[in-house]
């Protein structure tokens, strides 16, 4: 299936049905008095997160999407029935945006979490609203109020914990294929992952994290050049970055330059990312002599002047690719622990604020 994350669509919202006017007609009361209903209200429209869907394929299909209209108001006080909401299943992990006013409108990061995107409109009033010591027999009513129509923007991030950077072909799949059950397509050519694939590397009971591989970066990405710019978005969500480079590239490029010209491009796309706790994964160890990898690798490390972790590892072989997962679980726990304590310390009406904001 073709990878599908961003889709225009449009909703409107049900109309209010209008108010009635009539009079009671019964045998023998010759003055009955006002007794037209009011107008139902009309449905809305709303966004559903659906962790079953990954894609927004369905959406390339059909773009508009409309809520039922209310009913009129009727006499004998009959109210008109209310038109029935329009419930439109995304994927969660989806943005969603005004295109008009270019407003964020919610964000769907739950499984079944609900988004109202239409208000339908109010039903109108019936002449009965109308009567009076003054007026008592109202030709008077009201129509119901139109219901919203928006055109909106949904854009999907998926939902990583660890997200991986890298130029084209310096093995991001093949390392997502050995920590996980996860089958992106490798060859020995650049761009051979065009969309962006999901792994849950599984480390044990109640120990699992789920990585993104995203298409390979070019210098010039954030000017349009390459695919990977358009996904960088996925690894937005991401709480830890593994920034995958060939430690002996085959045209003989230096991996330092192509470390600082991915840092170039994530600053320009977003400078946040810069900042977000980077870990570098020096691949196809299996290249070089094995007396000669570690200082190669130590070569590279001193040249860059990094200083968070670091690791040397052949994917293809599957060398190092499990203490990489390992470390990446307890940092992953550290961090989850750490926000706990600091949710611990919030006051009460604080947190309930906090959950209540993502609803």
């Amino acid at each position: 299936m073709k990878f599908v994350d961003e889709a225009i669509i449009k909703v409107q919202a049900g109309d209010g049905g209008n108010g009635c006017i009539s009079f009671r007609r019964e045998k023998f009361i010759p003055f009955g008095g006002p007794d037209g209903g009011d107008g139902g209200s009309g449905g809305s429209v709303w966004l559903v997160a659906d962790e079953g869907l990954n894609t927004l394929i369905d959406f390339r299909h059909q773009r508009m999407f409309k809520a039922q209209r209310g009913q009129n108001g009727m006499g004998s006080q009959m109210y008109g029935k209310g038109g029935e909401d329009t419930f439109i299943r995304v994927p969660v992990g989806t943005v969603v945006t005004n295109v008009d006013t270019d407003e964020t409108i919610g964000d769907l990061t739950q499984h079944g979490q609900r988004l109202l995107v239409a208000q339908g409109g109010k039903g109108g009033l019936g002449n009965i609203h109308f009567k009076s010591s003054v007026n008592r027999a109202p030709r008077k009513s009201t129509p119901g109020t139109p219901g919203d129509v928006r055109e909106l923007k949904l854009e999907l991030k998926l939902l990583a914990d660890v997200g991986l950077l890298g130029f084209p072909n310096a093995g991001k799949s093949t390392f997502i294929r050995a920590v996980s059950a996860a089958t992106p397509r490798v060859a020995d050519y650049p761009f051979t992952t065009l969309h962006p694939n999901l792994g849950v590397v599984s480390l044990g009971t109640d120990q699992s994290f789920v990585i993104a591989d995203i298409p390979g970066l070019i210098e010039g990405a954030a000017d349009g050049a390459g695919l990977g710019i358009q996904f960088l978005r996925h690894v937005s969500r991401t709480r830890l970055l593994l920034h995958v480079v060939d430690i002996a590239p085959i045209d003989g490029s230096d991996p330092v330059e192509q470390v600082h010209a991915i840092e170039q491009e994530l600053e320009k796309f977003n400078p946040e990312l810069l900042e977000r706790p980077r870990w570098l994964v020096m691949n196809k160890a299996d290249v070089l002599p094995e007396d000669e990898r570690q200082a190669v690798a130590e070569d590279v490390v001193k040249r860059l002047g990094w200083e968070g972790p670091w690791f040397l590892v052949s994917a293809i072989a599957r060398e190092n690719t499990m203490p990489v997962c390992q470390q990446i679980w307890r940092f992953l726990e550290a961090e989850h622990m750490a926000r706990e304590e600091r949710d611990d310390m919030l006051p009460g009406d604080v947190r309930l604020r906090g959950e209540g904001a993502a609803e």
